[in-house]
Formats: C-alpha cells, structure tokens, sequence
C-alpha cells in the first residue's frame, strides 16, 4: 500500500475516533476509490486488521 493512502487511513481512524466521521470519510473515500485493484485487497485486509483504530475499543477478555 502506498504511504499515502496508509496516512490517509491512521487519519481517517483518528477523526472517526473523535466522531469526526464526514471529515473521516472525506480524506478515506478518494484514496480509497483511486486504489487499483491490488491496492484496494491491501487497503481491506488494513481495515479488517485494524477496526479498533476506528472505534478505540480494545478486546475484553470475558471471563
């Protein structure tokens, strides 16, 4: 993945952290859409590794 769209994606997470989705999504959506195909495999398996940069949840063991 190119380091733009990487930074584009941290910062992306940190706005939706501060529910500052629009603004989240105004700087995710064009990278997102200018990937190829290669690059968009990339940038999915980034989300699904890193859903809790988005939420700022950590896992909770359940006892």
């Amino acid at each position: 993945m190119r380091p733009s769209t990487l930074r584009a994606l941290k910062r992306a997470a940190e706005l939706t952290r501060q529910n500052r989705l629009t603004e989240a999504v105004l700087i995710a959506e064009p990278v997102i859409l200018a990937a190829d195909s290669y690059e968009g495999e990339e940038i999915l398996r980034w989300l699904a590794d890193h859903v809790t940069d988005f939420t700022g949840e950590t896992d909770k063991e359940i006892p």
